[in-house]
Formats: C-alpha cells, sequence, structure tokens
C-alpha cells in the first residue's frame, strides 16, 4: 500500500490501524460509545468517498481532521434537532373536549336546531352565518344575494323565534 494510493486497499489499512484509537478519540469529546462508533464509521465512509487520498505522514492527524469535520456535522444536527424540538414543544397542545363538554355542546346545538326549526331556509341560514360564521349584514346579504333589509327582518325574525321559544320552555 502506497500512502497516495486512492484505493479502497488504502482506506483498509487506516481503518485496520488507527479504528479503535479514533473510536476512543470521538468517544472522549462525546461521552457515548454507541455515538462515537456511528461518527467514525461515517468518517470512513467520507474517506472511501474521495477522490483522492494525500499521502499521510500522519494518519492520526489527518483522521483527527476529517473527524472533526464530522463531529462539526453531528452537532449542527443535534442542534437543529433540539431547536425543532424546542419549537414543537412551543407550540400549543390541540384543544380536546372532554365528553362531558362534547355531550353539552351537541345538546345545545339539537336545542338551537329545534329553536329555529319553524323558521325558514333562507331565514335560518342568515342567522347562522350571522352567529356562527360572525358575519356582518352586509356580507350576510351578499353571500345570500339578497338585500340588506332583507337580512335585517330575517336575524329579527330569528331572534324572536329564538327569544319565545325560551320563554315558553
Amino acid at each position: 500500500m502506497t500512502p497516495a494510493d486512492p484505493t479502497p486497499s488504502s482506506v483498509a489499512g487506516l481503518y485496520r490501524d488507527h479504528h479503535r484509537w479514533l473510536i476512543g478519540w470521538l468517544q472522549r469529546r462525546l461521552g457515548c460509545s454507541q455515538q462515537a462508533a456511528d461518527l467514525t464509521q461515517d468518517t470512513f465512509v467520507r474517506l472511501l468517498a474521495k477522490d483522492d487520498m494525500p499521502s499521510l505522514r500522519e494518519p492520526r492527524a489527518f483522521l483527527t481532521t476529517v473527524a472533526k469535520r464530522v463531529l462539526s456535522n453531528h452537532w449542527r444536527r443535534d442542534q437543529l434537532e433540539q431547536a425543532y424540538l424546542a419549537a414543537l414543544a412551543a407550540q400549543p397542545e390541540p384543544v380536546a373536549m372532554s365528553p362531558e363538554e362534547h355531550a353539552l355542546l351537541i345538546a345545545t346545538l339539537v336545542e338551537v336546531d329545534q329553536l329555529l326549526d319553524g323558521l325558514p331556509a333562507q331565514v335560518r341560514h342568515a342567522f347562522l352565518l350571522a352567529q356562527l360564521e360572525g358575519l356582518n349584514q352586509a356580507d350576510i346579504a351578499e353571500r345570500l344575494a339578497i338585500s340588506l333589509s332583507t337580512v335585517k327582518r330575517h336575524l329579527r325574525r330569528a331572534a324572536l323565534q329564538c327569544y319565545f321559544a325560551l320563554e315558553t320552555a
């Protein structure tokens, strides 16, 4: 094996002669033998991917340089992952209704449906657009293609229907 030989056999020689040393060097920096083994493999994979291997007088210094780059990439990925996890943790948790809240909501919707039951479809639609979607009267008029005065009349009729239904209940 010549030092300038770019064939896998030169990397094989480096691997054979310095693999254990590189694992120990990385383990001292990482504190984890599994990560050290992974990054050692990544270091040698990087060497295999090189087009040309330099002539090596100090193979450990060369391996240290390559391993530092691999380690730097590892730490950068780790920081990115930690930032992503922190951003996820900062997101508000989805609001889940309890079974009791769900039952109350369904009961309320059924009650509103019963209150509006005797009204014409367009009156119910105008009322629901105002109450559920929060549309103003002009937007309701545009959406239903009716006049503003008709929307006002529909909303008044629906409100009175609800009021009288609740009074008699």
